[in-house]
């Protein structure tokens, strides 16, 4: 049985790789013989360094930056062979960076994201793909461009400071002093949603709560991204209002696409020809994959949705482990995902589903790996009656 693992990260706890290692030994548990193959992969968010770094053999960078509340943070970037930077948002202004206590995307900024790109061009890549999944941020990244020279300026010209309070105070761009090494760079945002900036589907409505916003705080920050899109347009008349995917991070799609040209790619799109998946998945007899939770975000453009249409392109089953599933995954299915398994041994908070990630990931795909070698002894079991008995008839 060829068995092949693609794991998204656990957000906040285990990573891709953790998570495919956690899933290959519940595979072996269930089926010793197995062939297995794992490619951590990500859709743009945490992960998705790891996975450039490994398909294509690429290098880990490390720097101190700042950290999404100003505070230093070691974060690292991947350089590939081709001088390509790969650099994932989560890393310098991810959401496990701050304590939830603290958690306030009025007050985060992206600002250690953009140090990473200085880094980048300091290396003289000359593209640079920035994954855009897993931020505590909603400053429409004002942050990374801030660290890159742009300043944004009041009413009355004078600098705010890069972080969402501050949207709706920005009445000028100022991009006299951004790095003009900008302009030979092709710069690509790899992005997991098609989330609007603004609106009930925008990056404030949809992200905020998880990054500690109550609704008075997301109907400042919604209306914040929506000034700040028409300053956007104003400077370099680029509409990003209703761009698809420009809620990613908190608006940096939008931000960075609308001020430097930027280009929003899919990540799964993106790391599908780094990873070869249309020739790997067709060689396999079951995909695992799976991330920390199954909500209405994954059909639209992450890991699991993109995974499914290429293995039901295939004909290939495919099984999802996650912690935790919110709402229904009808839409995951009519894509192509064959079966949703919780690896939650049963009700439990979120800290004790966290601790128990590892196990449950293991002791459940044991569990649907001995389902499939049953079936398929059943499958054989039949082949060969259907054959006797064919070989018993008269000729």
């Amino acid at each position: 049985m060829r068995v092949l693992i693609i794991m998204d990260s656990f957000k906040g706890n285990i990573s891709s790789l953790e998570a495919s290692e956690a899933v290959a030994r519940g595979v072996r548990r269930g089926c010793p013989w197995a062939e297995i193959r794992i490619l951590p992969a990500a859709d743009g968010g945490e992960g998705t360094v790891d996975a450039f770094v490994r398909a294509l053999h690429g290098q880990i960078k490390s720097s101190i930056v700042s950290g999404p509340l100003g505070s230093p943070t070691t974060a690292v970037w991947g350089l590939m062979p081709d001088r390509s930077a790969v650099i994932e948002l989560a890393a310098a202004s991810g959401l496990p960076l701050v304590p939830r206590y603290q958690r306030n995307p009025e007050r985060t900024s992206t600002f250690g994201t953009g140090q990473q790109v200085l880094s980048a061009l300091d290396e003289g890549c000359p593209v640079i793909v920035i994954g855009l999944g897993g931020s505590a941020t909603n400053d429409g990244g004002m942050g990374i461009l801030s660290a890159l020279g742009a300043r944004f300026l009041d009413s009355a010209g004078r600098q705010l400071p890069p972080v969402g309070a501050s949207l709706s105070r920005v009445e000028k761009i100022d991009l006299a002093r951004l790095d003009p090494r900008l302009k030979k760079v092709k710069t690509v945002l790899a992005c997991d949603v098609k989330n609007p900036l603004c609106g009930p589907e925008g990056a404030a409505r949809v992200y905020g709560p998880q990054k500690g916003a109550t609704s008075e705080i997301i109907a400042r920050l919604d209306q914040g991204l929506a000034h700040f899109a028409g300053v956007i347009r104003r400077t370099t008349g680029r509409d990003v209002l209703r761009m698809s995917g420009g809620g990613a991070a908190g608006g940096a799609a939008a931000g960075l696409a609308g001020l430097t040209g930027a280009r929003l790619v899919s990540g799964i799109e993106l790391l599908s020809g780094i990873l070869r998946l249309d020739e790997e998945i067709p060689r396999a007899d079951v995909i695992f994959t799976g991330e920390g939770r199954i909500d209405s975000q994954t059909s639209q453009g992450k890991l699991i949705s993109g995974l499914a249409a290429r293995a039901r392109a295939a004909g290939v089953p495919i099984v999802a482990l996650v912690g935790s599933i919110r709402g229904p995954v009808a839409p995951l299915m009519s894509m192509g995902l064959t079966a949703v398994f919780s690896t939650a041994p049963g009700p439990c908070t979120t800290a004790q589903s966290f601790q128990s990630s590892r196990e449950g990931l293991e002791r459940t795909a044991s569990q649907v790996t001995r389902v499939i070698r049953g079936t398929l002894r059943l499958q054989n079991r039949r082949a060969v009656r259907r054959r006797r008995i064919y070989e018993k008839k008269p000729q």
